[in-house]
């Protein structure tokens, strides 16, 4: 990232707390995604095969979750992103209040999103249930497509930038 003329501009400490939290979020997404998959498909709780690798499965490949990540950090930015940081009397920095309101936001944004069936599905694909990448692949381009319909937000590549716009 280049930055401009105000290194205290709000975005840049919000983009550093949100990259610095990428991990926490990322299990957080998980655990958000595990939950909501309980909910909707299996609220009973019973262990069937699908079920028991959902819970167990932790060796699977981030890239793609990584991907969504950083999809809904950018539309954090692009709807919380004033450029005016705020006066914090209770003794925390900008990067950790900025840290913890977006790790909120996200929480509330899996749940939120975590009530689509489609959803669920697409990310299951690409994380706790992977198989192939090519399947992965296709599903992170379908959540990026569900997470852009849910926003009612469209992406425009303007210049080699990607720009947000409402739709």
């Amino acid at each position: 990232m280049i930055q401009k003329l105000f290194p205290l501009d709000k975005n840049y400490i919000l983009r550093q707390a949100q990259t610095s939290a990428e991990d926490e979020g990322i299990a957080l997404m998980v655990a958000e995604l595990r939950h909501a998959y309980t909910l909707l498909h299996n609220p009973l709780q019973l262990m069937d095969d699908t079920y028991v690798q959902i819970l167990s499965n932790k060796a699977f490949p981030k890239d793609s979750i990584a991907v969504i990540y950083r999809q809904l950090s950018g539309i954090y930015r692009y709807r919380f992103g004033s450029n005016q940081l705020e006066i914090l009397f209770d003794g925390r920095s900008h990067l950790e209040k900025y840290q913890e309101d977006w790790l909120e936001q996200l929480r509330l944004w899996s749940c939120e999103l975590g009530m689509q069936e489609s959803y669920v599905k697409t990310m299951l694909r690409m994380s706790l249930l992977y198989d192939t990448e090519s399947r992965a692949v296709f599903a992170e381009n379908r959540c990026k497509s569900l997470i852009n319909d849910y926003f009612s937000l469209k992406i425009v590549k303007r210049k080699g930038d990607l720009v947000l716009k409402m739709a």
